[in-house]
């Protein structure tokens, strides 16, 4: 029986991910190391994805084990020698944690087993690229070149979309979801060899398709977060409902929509439908995602090739405005949730000696000789006279 491992057992991971592979019809391994979790998951034998909205169904998810990743290596290792998949939905930042683990797994591989794909389903561009090198560099450690890494494993980039909003207290391990969703995966990779993944879309290049997703449907979700705050709204489909906000986010969308049009050649009638149905998601009232959650992390989502930023720079690059964006950033300068870290970190950063200037520079990466790097610097004085006078 085909196997396949996944770090990360949370909402995306079970309701996303986990969802498709086991409908392939893989035995899957969740790997986590959040112990409540892994132990209401060992002590259930299913659970269930409710898709919430037009043409929604449940899906029941069974045959699965887990392994508590902090404390249970030596079994995960065996499982990912055996397995013909390895995929995450941990975040960017974690990947770097996980890859060891997947480096000692492709170590004990049998030399006859086919090769190991891994995939990092992750909201980022490239990030298999970036698990790809970590997962490398453990490699050295257990006496691996990367020779022998590319005889026993693959690295595919993929792009992940499926809105999955924090769940209601006392669900369990069932997770609602929207109906929609896109996996894309390169199929370069698998040497025409690709496994059969119902849902998958199998592309030739997915960097065009990477951005089209994060600058439309990331952009435009962090948003209507960051400007629904703002107007004091609780949800995302109680901000995207607000003609005002609406009106901001569609700007937002407008300026990207130039720069993908200028840059991969997408019909401008092709990118505009493809606005309107991520709208129409953001407005599904059966999700009841908070504006907070999908503010979160707002230090990341402000970084260099990030949703705001690496638009907005390319769009200042080719001469083109970025206005909307800019907004956009503004408000996300102004995110406070009092229980996100990274939250706390940006009002600190905002709030220190540093310049206006060089905390720009912290936040966007932008260097000063750079076409967006002034705007940025004028957004963070805006951002900390607010602070001064609240």
């Amino acid at each position: 029986m085909k196997s396949a491992v996944h770090f990360g057992a949370g909402n995306i991971g079970r309701g996303f991910v986990g969802l498709l592979l086991h409908e392939a019809g893989y035995d899957l391994v969740f790997a986590d190391v959040a112990a409540p979790l892994i132990d209401a998951l060992q002590a259930t034998p299913s659970y269930t994805v409710h898709e919430v909205g037009e043409g929604g169904r449940d899906h029941v998810v069974d045959r699965y084990t887990a392994v508590n990743s902090g404390t249970a290596e030596a079994e995960l290792v065996e499982r990912i020698a055996r397995a013909e998949i390895v995929t995450t939905a941990v975040g960017p930042n974690i990947l770097k944690f996980v890859a060891p683990t997947i480096a000692r797994g492709i170590a004990a591989r049998p030399a006859d087993a086919p090769r190991l794909a891994v995939m990092a389903c992750e909201n980022a561009i490239n990030a298999t690229d970036l698990l790809e090198a970590e997962v490398r560099a453990a490699a050295q450690a257990e006496g691996l070149s990367d020779a022998d890494v590319d005889g026993k494993a693959l690295f595919a980039n993929t792009a992940v979309d499926r809105i999955v909003p924090a769940q209601a207290p006392g669900g369990g391990l069932d997770v609602r979801v929207e109906p929609y969703f896109e996996w894309a995966i390169e199929r370069g990779p698998f040497g025409g060899e690709v496994p059969e993944i119902p849902g998958v879309t199998w592309v030739d290049s997915l960097g065009p398709y990477i951005e089209r997703k994060l600058f439309t449907v990331n952009t435009g979700h962090a948003s209507a977060a960051y400007f629904g705050r703002m107007a004091g709204k609780e949800k995302i489909a109680e901000a995207i409902a607000d003609p005002a906000i609406r009106a901001k986010v569609e700007a937002v969308l407008g300026e990207t929509k130039s720069l993908l049009v200028a840059k991969y050649g997408f019909a401008p009638e092709e990118q505009e439908a493809y606005i309107r149905k991520i709208l129409g998601r953001f407005a599904n009232a059966e999700l009841p995602d908070t504006v907070d959650r999908v503010g979160r992390a707002p230090l990341r989502k402000l970084s260099r090739h990030e949703r705001f930023v690496g638009p907005a720079a390319e769009l200042a690059e080719r001469g083109l405005p970025a206005d909307g964006l800019l907004e956009a950033m503004s408000a996300a300068l102004r995110f406070d949730a009092a229980d996100d870290d990274e939250a706390q970190r940006l009002q600190a950063v905002l709030a220190g000696d540093a310049s206006d200037a060089d905390v720009a520079e912290e936040l966007s990466g932008l260097e000063p000789e750079h076409p967006l790097h002034d705007a940025v610097v004028r957004l963070v004085g805006q951002a900390r006279a607010v602070r001064t006078a609240s």
